[in-house]
C-alpha cells in the first residue's frame, strides 16, 4: 500500500476505534458504524460496491451494508487495519494510491470534524500536492453538478477549473480543505469563496457536488 493511503488507513481505524460505533459523523444519516461498514464493504465486496454508483444495484449494497453493519464493531475496525483480501485490485500499490488516499483522507475527518473542539491538521506538503493532484484529475467529475461556475484555487495560486460558466465562484484554500469542499463537506472546508453574492449563496445551497 502507497505510505500516504496507508497512513490515513490506519489513522481511520484508530478514530473509529476511540469514537466507538454509535459516534456522529458529516456523512447523512451515518454513525461510526455506519462508516466502518462502508469502507470494508467498498473493499470486500466489489459485487456490491457498485451500488455506490450504479441505481440497478443499490438494494444489494443496501442488504450487504446491513450483513456487515450488524458485525461486531471491533471486527469491522481490524477489517480497516489489515486492508484489502490478496487478490483485490485494491492490494495493488498503484492502485490504493489512486482510489484510497482521498476516500481515506475524507472518511477521516467525517469522524474528525463531527467532532466537538476539532481543528484542522497540519499536514505535510508532500501530502497536500498529493491531494491536489488527485483533485486536478477528478474536478471536473465531481464539479459537473455545480450552479455556477467553479475554480479551485491554491493560496500559492495554482488554480483548477471545476466547472466552466458563468457567473464564477473562486474557492481559495489549501488542497486538503479544497477536497472536503468538493465531496460535498462545505460546512466544515476551511476556505474562502469569492464572486458574486447571488451566485455564493447558490454554490451554498446546492447539494450538488461530489459523486
Amino acid at each position: 500500500m502507497s505510505t500516504h493511503a496507508k497512513r490515513e488507513r490506519l489513522l481511520l481505524a484508530d478514530l473509529l476505534e476511540t469514537a466507538g460505533p454509535e459516534a456522529p459523523t458529516l456523512c447523512e444519516g451515518w454513525l461510526t458504524r455506519d462508516l466502518a461498514a462502508h469502507v470494508v464493504v467498498r473493499e470486500r465486496r466489489p459485487d456490491a460496491a457498485g451500488g455506490m454508483v450504479v441505481k440497478q444495484l443499490a438494494q444489494r449494497l443496501e442488504r450487504v451494508m446491513a450483513e456487515f453493519t450488524a458485525k461486531p464493531y471491533e471486527e469491522l475496525i481490524q477489517l480497516i487495519r489489515t486492508g484489502p483480501p490478496r487478490f483485490s485490485p485494491f492490494n495493488l500499490k498503484q492502485i490504493d494510491e489512486l482510489s484510497n488516499v482521498v476516500e481515506f483522507y475524507v472518511h477521516t475527518e467525517d469522524v474528525r470534524r463531527a467532532q466537538p473542539e476539532w481543528a484542522p491538521r497540519e499536514l505535510d506538503p508532500v501530502f497536500q500536492d498529493t491531494l491536489w493532484s488527485r483533485l486536478e484529475q477528478t474536478a471536473r467529475m465531481m464539479g459537473r453538478g455545480a450552479p455556477t461556475g467553479l475554480v479551485l484555487r491554491r493560496p500559492d495560486g495554482r488554480t483548477v477549473v471545476a466547472r466552466r460558466g458563468t457567473p464564477v465562484v473562486t474557492v481559495t484554500g489549501e488542497a486538503s480543505e479544497l477536497v472536503l469542499f468538493l465531496y460535498g463537506r462545505r460546512q466544515v472546508a476551511k476556505v474562502d469563496l469569492e464572486g458574486e453574492a447571488d451566485a455564493i449563496e447558490k454554490l451554498n445551497a446546492s447539494k450538488q457536488l461530489g459523486i
